[in-house]
């Protein structure tokens, strides 16, 4: 009897043994898969590469929206340059939408104007937009020379130097496409506002960005949303500096200092300055009032001038002399270093 309950025992501990040796081993199983997990998600890990802006490329386009003279609404070089953005943006191979309408200015002449939308991955739900206004000024009210008050300018930094960056940030696009969709919205009749020598009208400051109060309202595919946009304004002349403007600080804080972050990040911090200054009726007020898109506006902030705009806005010295590639690289790289980063 006493032999048969001593082996009894003697089966039951070797029983318990075996659980916990399988136990033991399961265990080692499952630590050794966590680790092979967690190596194999390391080895997953993707290092966004950004597309190197080339300031050269962006300069071209600039100086070729000049060529086409001052592009006023109505006039053949608006026409012209119109189509060439067109052509462009379909050559690259972007699903490109014309947004033609009608608006009244501030003199009472209605004027034909375009916006012109260039989208990648117009499937995706997840969209940036990027802005800038293309039309140019219809007089150099702001020049000193008064004869030259009612000449229309060519608007290379007012209008040109935006959508020149933006052309090569689709260019860069049709050779790495980012993760997002990205829609380029170039807008028409925002520098048809109010001359400076008349005396100041009710709302005057709606004379201006007629072309993005009609988008904001009317968007070229209804519903149309996306996560942020970004204006460009004045971004190519030299010394140009960017401080954060009250309403893109006042609508989207938190796209200010991503791009703002961003800009750092790359080397531009000291022209990217974190300080807030001037508030400018732009384009980017109505996209965040009507169209409810956080949206800021990179804009040059000059603090030496009696507009604290660049030297030669609304003058006729608005001109190629006065783009500088270095402006136009920090201004791109950092959109690109955006977007790219963007998940």
């Amino acid at each position: 009897m006493e032999y048969r309950e001593l082996k009894l025992r003697l089966m039951k501990s070797k029983i318990v043994l075996f659980v916990a040796l399988v136990f033991l081993m399961a265990s080692c199983g499952q630590e050794q898969k966590k680790a092979k997990t967690l190596k194999t998600h390391k080895k997953a890990k993707v290092i966004v590469k950004v597309p190197d802006f080339n300031a050269d490329s962006a300069y071209m386009y600039v100086a070729k929206q000049v060529e086409f003279g001052p592009r006023v609404p109505g006039s053949k070089a608006h026409a012209a340059c119109a189509n060439y953005y067109i052509s462009f943006f379909e050559n690259l191979g972007l699903q490109v939408t014309q947004q033609k309408f009608k608006s009244r200015a501030f003199d009472g002449k209605v004027l034909n104007g375009i916006n012109i939308i260039a989208s990648t991955r117009p499937e995706s739900t997840h969209r940036v937009l990027l802005c800038s206004h293309w039309d140019s000024r219809p007089f150099a009210d702001h020049d000193p020379d008064s004869k030259n008050h009612h000449t229309p300018i060519d608007g290379a930094n007012d209008g040109a130097s935006g959508v020149g960056i933006l052309m090569e940030v689709a260019r860069q696009m049709s050779i790495q496409n980012p993760t997002i969709g990205i829609d380029i919205l170039l807008l028409d009749l925002e520098d048809y506002g109010q001359h400076a020598e008349e005396q100041p009208k009710p709302n005057s400051e709606l004379s201006w960005a007629l072309g993005s109060q009609y988008w904001s309202k009317n968007p070229h595919i209804a519903g149309y949303d996306a996560r942020f946009g970004i204006l460009l304004d004045m971004v190519g002349a030299t010394g140009a500096t960017f401080y954060k403007e009250y309403y893109s600080n006042n609508y989207a804080p938190g796209i200010l200092d991503k791009v703002w972050n961003a800009a750092a990040s790359i080397g531009y911090g000291d022209y990217f300055k974190k300080e807030e200054r001037g508030a400018v009726i732009d384009d980017h007020v109505f996209i965040n009032k009507y169209a409810y898109i956080p949206t800021i506006d990179i804009i040059h902030h000059d603090l030496n001038t009696k507009s604290n705009f660049f030297p030669y806005w609304h003058t006729v010295g608005d001109n190629m002399d006065n783009i500088d590639t270095f402006s136009l690289k920090m201004v791109g790289q950092t959109l690109l270093e955006v977007i790219y980063k963007e998940k």
